[in-house]
């Protein structure tokens, strides 16, 4: 082909471009819309957080080939007798991450730089059309779903989500949010999950008298007594552990403790093996003849990530020790608990043997 025919076919094209953008003024053609599918839903309505806690909830929503970006927006929030439903969009401050949280950060200063206060609702949905209840929720601001009524009409919320995109908008009817009282710690089997109070014995659930505790790992865990290794289950508790609050704190210490069956503090020298500068992500250790304290940020883990100090749930706490027994080999016991923590504050995790002491002592 010529150089004056490639010329010409450049020409003709640029020509035609014009004289399409030509037509759509003088016809007005409509300019070319989204789509926005009558199908868009999603598989479930209701969401069931624990207030308290950062809970993102994808409702298993299906867009059915809808054009993002789609606009999300709650709506017409109302309880079942139609009285408006505000407690859930009072604004508060957040933790919002800003850069990554890898886990290798070497202080708690670090941790910080790398997150900001942000003022949100206590509930929203995003963007991605994902619900979340943020842990700046709690029980004083959002009241939370009773054990004999939290089905009921008039106790509970519902609200609707509008979404919209250039093609148009549908607005997704009757979802509810039932929110459970604040759990501030996991494992939390030993209070009761709508009353806060303590939660009763798994084998005698109508004696009130008896109550469900706390169960640690224990793995060679020899009492001095009875020279038996001692268990935690729910036929037989040697060993429980509590999570509780300690005061004179600095606002955000952590300190790990045991005590023995005469509630007196166990030196935590005597658990020679323990990891305790790599056994969680603190800083700042302080170890008493009592305990050993850090300083930590909340909440404990501080995210889904895996890293060398969580599993993406739960981080980790094990008080291990090693003794000569018969035969001259060395034995390692250890106490052990995956837990959370939520709520900021001083926090203690007490290892409390009930019926017999720890062997330390070589046979």
């Amino acid at each position: 082909m010529s150089i004056t025919a490639k010329i010409n076919r450049v020409t003709a094209f640029f020509a035609a471009i014009i004289l399409l953008s030509s037509c759509e003024k003088v016809f007005d053609l409509p300019e070319e819309k989204d789509y926005l599918s009558p199908n868009l839903n999603y598989s479930s309505k209701i969401l069931e957080p624990i207030l308290g806690r950062t809970t993102i909830s994808r409702q298993g929503l299906n867009t059915d080939n809808s054009t993002w970006p789609l606009k999300f927006e709650i709506v017409n929030a109302r309880w079942g007798d139609g009285r408006p439903v505000t407690d859930l969009f009072q604004t508060r401050p957040v933790w919002v991450w800003t850069n990554e949280y890898t886990g290798d950060e070497k202080s708690l200063e670090e941790i910080q730089a790398k997150r900001k206060l942000e003022d949100h609702p206590l509930f929203e949905v995003r963007e991605s059309g994902e619900f979340i209840l943020w842990a700046s929720s709690n029980n004083d601001l959002i009241t939370p779903r009773a054990a004999d009524s939290s089905n009921l009409p008039q106790n509970t919320r519902y609200f609707d989500v509008k979404v919209t995109n250039t093609g148009g908008s549908v607005v997704l009817k009757d979802f509810q949010i039932r929110p459970f009282r604040e759990r501030p710690y996991f494992p939390s089997n030993d209070k009761n999950d709508f009353t806060g109070g303590d939660a009763p014995d798994p084998k005698f659930r109508n004696n009130t008298f008896k109550k469900d505790f706390i169960r640690p790992g224990l793995s060679g865990v020899i009492g001095k007594t009875s020279n038996k290794e001692l268990v935690s289950n729910d036929d037989v508790k040697d060993v429980v552990v509590f999570i509780r609050p300690f005061t004179g704190g600095n606002g955000h210490n952590l300190r790990i403790k045991a005590i023995d069956k005469n509630d007196v503090a166990i030196n935590p020298s005597k658990f020679n093996e323990t990891r305790w500068t790599t056994m969680l992500h603190a800083f700042n250790m302080v170890k008493t003849n009592e305990y050993v304290q850090y300083d930590v940020a909340y909440p404990i883990p501080l995210t889904a990530r895996r890293t060398n100090y969580s599993d993406g749930n739960t981080a980790r706490v094990a008080l291990q020790y090693s003794r000569l027994v018969f035969g001259g080999a060395r034995n390692t016991a250890t106490l052990s608990l995956n837990f959370a923590i939520f709520r900021e504050g001083d926090w203690e995790i007490v290892f409390k043997f009930l019926t017999d002491d720890p062997k330390f002592e070589d046979d």
